[in-house]
């Protein structure tokens, strides 16, 4: 399966060679060049690896069987994820269910593709003959960092440097980070938020000075954020696998379509949902779930996408963000890939914040996506009610999603994207729950516990025990020297 440029400014490229660049250098994304189908039917009764593997074949044709069966065999297995099926279906009332996603090993649904990637990335290199040093950039608004540290520490012929909105992710969250161990791991936190982090790894890809520089230094940049197409792919698996266990257990019929309701910020997880209903997947409505930066929601209902306005930190943190990488790819889609049209969009998003798409697209959109927010005040409300009357807990990015699937049920059975573990979030849950308030993250985990009993996940016990490891804070203007210092450090401890 070749993969294309979303604004045709990079020659067609095989899944290897679109995994191991990370994102184009000119600017735009891979994409697949022609979508293929699944038989949903076929997949019925199997496990998460057989699923993975016949939903990934067609994918990523340039990849052996051998190569996939093995990938996947050691992303998902018993020492990575907490229960056999790897993300579990458990019912909220008659015709809705949570797919949990948050089952690896650092409690969020990051975990899924990013367990897989460094597997992916390693077969890449080989098969495009690629020996640099490969350097991974992340932005992270919180769960990603986490998730690509854990996958990527000590592999081998691999260096990973994540950035972070310094004060703008929870103290979990920023522990998980700063406490990881390896020695080709980087974590710095910047003052900005999650756009500033995710404008400046985009700039770093694009430097022409450090692009000249890497190859004569022995290094290579790729991304393990969701615009590589290589983390993106494996987040389609799971859509396949929520719906044929519903078949399995006989909650819908046969090729009855469903709705997603997805929590969204960077339009990553939704987009891997639009990819499944494009392959074959029953699916009616994909719901884009946003918080009070609710920039993608406005998108939906005017056409108009305008990242100029206030930027909110909310207590869905991983949602905070006001430009979405993964929107480019969508509109590709849904334009029937009018490189054209995504050219001039994006060249008016970077000159003056703000776009705005024909009334042709528009349509198009609407025939997929829903849109919905909730603000602060509603998403504490859903903690509490959805406690109350089923006894699950919900971290504060799902209760957004439960919230707005409530507001816009249209009557089909509906599957709500659960994306961390409420722990990751105790104080926001805590009060949900119980209407107590504990500033302190692990005084409130404690509370959380003893209140509901819902096991504390292993990514969070025991977490303030662990020694800080990265303490360094940079401005936005520093990103690119940093990097290059890290690179610099890097060339030292190889060649010594």
């Amino acid at each position: 399966m070749r993969c294309v440029s979303t604004r045709d400014n990079h020659s067609p490229l095989e899944s290897a060679g679109a995994i191991q660049l990370g994102m184009v250098p000119r600017g735009g994304l891979f994409v697949p060049e022609a979508i293929p189908r699944v038989d949903v039917e076929g997949l019925r009764g199997l496990g998460y690896q057989h699923t993975a593997c016949r939903v990934l074949a067609p994918l990523l044709t340039d990849f052996s069987e051998d190569e996939l069966r093995r990938s996947v065999e050691k992303a998902y297995n018993p020492a990575t994820f907490d229960v056999d099926s790897v993300v579990e279906v458990v019912p909220l009332d008659p015709r809705r269910s949570l797919l949990e996603l948050w089952h690896g090993p650092t409690a969020a649904f990051k975990d899924l593709a990013l367990q897989i990637m460094p597997h992916l990335l390693a077969a890449s290199k080989r098969k495009v003959g690629e020996t640099s040093h490969t350097v991974i950039l992340v932005a992270t608004s919180g769960d990603t960092g986490k998730a690509a540290l854990e996958a990527f520490k000590d592999s081998e012929g691999i260096s990973i440097v994540v950035f972070y909105p310094h004060g703008g992710v929870s103290e979990i969250q920023k522990l998980q980070m700063i406490t990881t161990e390896g020695a080709n791991t980087h974590v710095l936190a910047v003052r900005g938020n999650f756009d500033d982090c995710q404008t400046g790894v985009k700039q770093l890809f694009g430097d022409p000075l450090i692009a000249s520089e890497l190859p004569r230094s022995g290094f290579a940049f790729s991304s393990a954020n969701s615009i590589n197409w290589g983390r993106l792919c494996p987040q389609i698996v799971y859509y396949f696998h929520a719906y044929a266990t519903l078949l399995e257990r006989g909650w819908i019929a046969s090729g009855e379509p469903i709705d997603f309701c997805v929590p969204t910020g960077n339009f990553g997880n939704i987009l891997a949902g639009f990819y499944a209903r494009a392959m074959g997947l029953p699916v009616e409505r994909l719901i884009s779930a946003s918080n009070r930066n609710k920039v993608l929601a406005d998108f939906f209902d005017t056409g108009i996408y305008d990242r100029n306005r206030e930027f909110h930190r909310t207590m869905s943190p991983s949602m905070d963000i006001l430009i979405s990488s993964n929107l480019e790819r969508f509109l590709f889609e849904v334009t029937g890939h009018d490189s054209a049209k995504i050219n001039a969009w994006y060249a008016s998003l970077e000159k003056t914040g703000r776009f705005s798409v024909d009334e042709k697209t528009r349509a198009a959109m609407s025939e997929v996506i829903v849109p919905g927010w909730v603000d602060e005040p509603r998403v504490v409300e859903t903690i509490h009610e959805t406690y109350r009357s089923s006894g699950h807990v919900l971290d504060p990015h799902t209760a957004v999603a439960v919230a707005v699937a409530g507001q816009v049920d249209r009557g089909r059975y509906t599957v709500i994207d659960a994306t961390a573990n409420p722990y990751k979030f105790s104080s926001d849950v805590l009060r949900g729950v119980c209407g107590e308030t504990i500033e302190d993250e692990f005084e409130s985990l404690a509370r959380l516990h003893e209140v509901t009993g819902m096991p504390v996940h292993r990514a969070v016990d025991r977490l303030r025990e662990k020694p800080v490891r990265h303490d360094q804070v940079i401005d936005i203007e520093d990103m690119r020297d940093a990097v290059l210092e890290i690179l610099e450090r890097s060339g030292r401890r190889r060649g010594s």
